[in-house]
């Protein structure tokens, strides 16, 4: 009897009789008691059955058992163990067993079988939520198994089974249960599940990293031993890994999060370096690269450059180069070490002038940079580290004009120190040494010192090579143009020739330098024209873009070599069509577009290390522009400029008048900005006038009230004189009346001196009039008025004076009548009392009378200054309204001129048209829609006005 009936034999109990059953007669039995038992442990025996038999009869369980499989997870919830069973089962048939290793049909076919029974448990989405539910059970023999069936529900169907997880509620979060689980086999087999969960989605690595992922797996890492972890620490740092690459939420949460700084610990290496571990590699590569992921090249720039910043700040870089520095670390591990220092300083100038401080622990301390450079151009050197080397040296010089300088001035004649070995000396070594790898990288490194910097292109002209005893120097540009001639390697030439065109591209100066050599010219003619094998193309379309730069940067400063003589040798020796198809070549390589892809040079072999991702957009940029300067005809090119010029003297004619036009504008808004606050001066003065007026108006209300006052006291007062009289004044008495009415007559004289002036005043006034200040007329007309009916009353208190005297002599002759004496007494006693409260209520209203003249002089003064002010204000109001009249008519007649221009312009380009030039019309039309919209401004303002 064989195994699996012994089995059978337990499992369904009774012994064997007659012929035994077949695995698969076997399972369906099996199948049928889970489906059909009422008592859990009949079930549970047979599920546990089932699984004993999986691995050996995987199809056909899966086949048969894989729905009441599913029906025990969702009925028999209370059971643990029939759980754990079924989960095992379901994960044997699902797992594509990677333990063991079968030919490869056989594992074909079993990953094909996975796949399958995936599919069939993932048709039900509900199979999804309900495994994400058992999750939750804390017992062992449920869990464990739930993240292995997960896991490899995963792997074979990622895309689907990770829609249904994304849709699921609360479905990430139970999966982030497992990092905080005690036993550390379900927690390692949860970072495992999360990393088949996490991958290619970016939704699912968001939420994981919201769920304060970062926190947790850093946490392990550093309970694991950081770098010196084992297999679980990897397995953390590849999940980091999924969720921070090519996903910019989840990297600035993790540099907000402060979680760079919490990567400095990591790369704390000591001063012994030997008998690293394999996993410790492993780890340290990992976290190299993580470093990586936060400052790629293809990040955002202004990520990169903060997370650049935050390295620099938490000493991250400066622990970085302490390993770059360090003895015994192993190759790889220092290869990647430099690539990560790379981008880390890629165009950031904090972290570039720090790197350049970097010295090596030797003695005497020599730069980083040059015991790097020495490790690139020594051909012992592994591949991978020469390559990494000159990565980091193209990061350093990237858009890093102080770099670049001090790179060049190495090699300058004042500069050389001939006791110590500088950047530039190891690059000119490299240059010509007898190694086409070092050549190349070389010539790569010395072009990136020239990218984009035209003074350092100047500067390099100035080099001297000494080449051999007794023979005078060469410049640098003459020494590669020799080695050109002398027919070195393919590798060799392709960096020369990418350093020339790098050199002299945008640098006139250089150009005439290059062809002032008799011998260059020739020799580009004669590559470009010989028909040469496959290899050599590529070097036929460099020498093709090289001779394309001195015809497009030619100043024609070399009468033999002007950018028409070379056009005419290159269509009288090569062709036109010739040309440009050789120039084409370069595009074309396959090693082309792969350069073109990312900055790092990535190259298989020393081989097919031919192209510089930098020389690839300076490819990109000049050939259209090279083609096109071949092509043209002379004629066409003497069209083309003086077309150019009369467009370039239009567009200064255009520009001076928009100059003008801005310049007025300018001054108009001055003139109206005067004219509003001279307005609002003006309406401040007629507020000032109307109080001032109201004022007055009430002084001369006062003033008329305390003349009739006047009147009534002087009239009681001549009623008491004459009673006074009557009953027998004495003659101290008369004498002190007499004294009284003296006064009163200078007053009277007084006031009619006053009255005299204010007509001459008014007589004034009438004749020379104040037309500017509104309500001037009105205001002396009322003053005239006023100042008459002081008169009236003055003349009114004569009358009544003269009656006073009159009164005085009839008294005085019949003062001789007697009278009773007790009468009198009564009666002057009362006269006497009512004549000193007369006198004294009239020495009052005198002095009221006073301080109202003064009032109103000094009112009258500032009526008379504020009608000036508004003169001057309504006249300097008509000189403003007339210059913005004149600047107005000077604005219409530079338009006339504006549109004049226009045409002219637009018959010009209408001829670039007709001569088959692409003509731009955008800056025509924004100058148009500029004057259209000066147009309905000045429109706009003359109506407000």
């Amino acid at each position: 009897m064989d195994r699996f009936g012994i089995l059978f034999r337990g499992v369904m109990g009774g012994q064997p009789t007659g012929p035994q059953p077949t695995g698969a007669e076997t399972i369906q039995k099996l199948c049928d008691r889970v489906a059909s038992s009422t008592l859990l442990e009949d079930r549970r025996d047979a599920v546990r059955a089932l699984k004993s038999l999986s691995k050996k009869y995987r199809m056909e369980v899966g086949t048969m058992a894989i729905d009441h499989l599913v029906r025990i997870l969702q009925t028999d919830r209370s059971d643990t163990e029939i759980l754990g069973y079924a989960l095992d089962t379901l994960y044997n048939i699902v797992c594509n067993d990677e333990e063991e290793e079968p030919e490869e049909n056989q594992q074909k076919q079993e990953d094909d079988m996975g796949a399958q029974f995936t599919d069939k448990f993932v048709q039900e989405p509900e199979n999804i939520t309900l495994l994400l539910t058992l999750l939750e059970e804390f017992d062992f023999h449920v869990r464990w198994p739930g993240v292995k069936l997960l896991t490899a529900l995963l792997k074979n169907q990622c895309a689907q089974v990770q829609g249904i997880i994304l849709v699921s509620p609360m479905g990430v979060s139970r999966l982030m249960d497992l990092l905080a689980d005690s036993r550390e086999v379900i927690r390692n087999d949860g970072l495992l599940l999360l990393q088949q969960l996490t991958k290619g989605n970016a939704a699912i690595q968001k939420i994981v990293a919201f769920e304060n992922a970062f926190e947790r797996l850093l946490d392990i890492i550093t309970e694991e031993g950081s770098s010196d972890g084992g297999i679980v620490v990897e397995d953390c740092l590849l999940l980091l890994l999924n969720l921070l690459k090519n996903n910019s939420s989840n990297q600035n949460f993790f540099k907000e999060g402060s979680y760079i700084q919490k990567m400095k610990p990591w790369f704390e290496v000591g001063d012994d370096n030997s008998g690293w571990s394999a996993q410790k590699v492993t780890n340290l590569h990992l976290m190299l690269q993580l470093v990586r992921v936060m400052v790629s090249p293809v990040n955002s720039p202004g990520a990169t450059a903060s997370c650049q910043k935050a390295m620099f700040q938490c000493g991250l870089l400066q622990q970085l180069c302490t390993i770059l520095m360090a003895t015994g670390v192993p190759a790889d591990i220092l290869t990647e070490t430099i690539n990560t220092v790379s981008e880390v300083i890629r165009g950031s100038e904090v972290n570039q002038d720090y790197f350049a401080s970097v010295n090596a622990p030797s003695n005497p301390p020599r730069p980083a940079i040059v015991v790097l450079l020495m490790s690139m151009v020594n051909e012992r050197q592994p591949f991978v580290l020469r390559c990494a080397v000159l990565y980091c040296f193209q990061c350093f010089l990237y858009k890093n004009h102080k770099g670049q300088g001090e790179i060049v001035a190495t090699l300058l004649p004042s500069t050389i120190d001939a006791n110590s070995v500088s950047a530039g000396q190891l690059l000119c070594g490299g240059l010509f040494s007898a190694d086409s790898l070092s050549n190349w990288c070389a010539a790569v490194a010395l072009a990136h010192a020239l990218q984009d910097n035209l003074t350092q292109k100047e500067q390099l002209l100035r080099v001297q090579l000494a080449t051999s005893l007794g023979k005078p120097p060469v410049s640098l540009l003459q020494q590669c143009t020799n080695i050109l001639s002398q027919g070195s390697r393919v590798q060799t030439k392709v960096g020369l020739l990418m350093l020339l065109c790098t050199w002299i591209s945008n640098c006139p100066i250089a150009v005439m330098h290059f062809l002032h050599n008799q011998d260059n010219v020739p020799f580009l003619t004669g590559q470009i024209s010989e028909n040469l094998g496959e290899d050599e193309r590529l070097v036929q379309g460099l020498c093709a873009l090289l001779l394309g730069i001195c015809i497009y940067y030619n100043d024609n400063s070399l009468e033999n070599y002007t950018k028409e003589k070379l056009k005419q040798l290159i269509e009288k020796r090569i062709g036109k069509e010739n040309f440009v198809e050789k120039l084409g070549f370069i595009t074309k390589h396959e090693l082309y577009s792969r350069a073109a892809q990312k900055p790092q040079p990535a190259f298989s072999t020393p081989e097919h290390m031919l192209f510089d991702h930098e020389f690839t957009k300076l490819v990109k940029e000049l050939e259209g522009m090279i083609t096109k300067a071949v092509l043209k005809s002379s004629e066409e090119e003497k069209k083309e400029e003086e077309v150019k010029k009369t467009l370039e003297q239009h567009d200064s004619i255009v520009t001076q008048y928009k100059e003008l036009i801005r310049e007025q504008d300018s001054q108009i808004n001055e003139l109206k900005e005067q004219m509003t606050l001279l307005t609002s001066q003006n309406e401040k003065m007629q507020s000032t006038i109307t109080q001032q007026l109201s004022q007055i108006q009430q002084h001369k209300d006062q003033y008329n009230i305390l003349k009739l006052k006047l009147g009534k006291d002087n009239q009681l007062t001549g009623n008491q004189t004459d009673a006074a009289h009557v009953n027998g004044l004495q003659p101290e008495e008369l004498s002190q009346l007499r004294e009284q009415l003296e006064d009163l007559q200078r007053q009277n004289q007084l006031l009619q001196t006053q009255l005299t002036e204010k007509d001459s005043l008014i007589t004034s006034l009438k004749t020379e009039g104040v037309p500017s200040a509104e309500g001037s007329t009105s205001e002396v007309t009322v003053l005239q008025r006023e100042v008459e009916l002081l008169k009236a009353q003055l003349q009114s208190q004569t009358a009544e004076i003269t009656k006073l005297q009159s009164e005085k002599q009839e008294l005085l002759r019949g003062s001789e009548t007697t009278a009773a004496p007790g009468e009198n007494t009564e009666k002057i006693a009362e006269l006497e009392s009512r004549l000193s409260a007369q006198t004294a209520e009239t020495l009052k209203l005198k002095g009221e009378v006073k301080t109202l003249l003064e009032s109103r002089e000094t009112m009258e003064k500032d009526l008379a200054s504020a009608t000036s002010t508004a003169a001057i204000a309504q006249a300097e109001q008509s000189k403003l309204q007339q210059e913005v009249q004149e600047s107005k008519k000077e604005q219409d007649d530079l338009l006339m001129l504006l549109a004049d221009q226009d045409q002219k312009i637009l018959s010009l380009k209408q001829r670039l048209k007709d001569l088959g030039e692409t003509i731009e019309d955008e800056d025509d039309l924004d100058s148009k829609d500029q004057f259209d919209d000066d147009d309905e401004e000045e429109e706009e303002e003359e109506c407000d006005e």
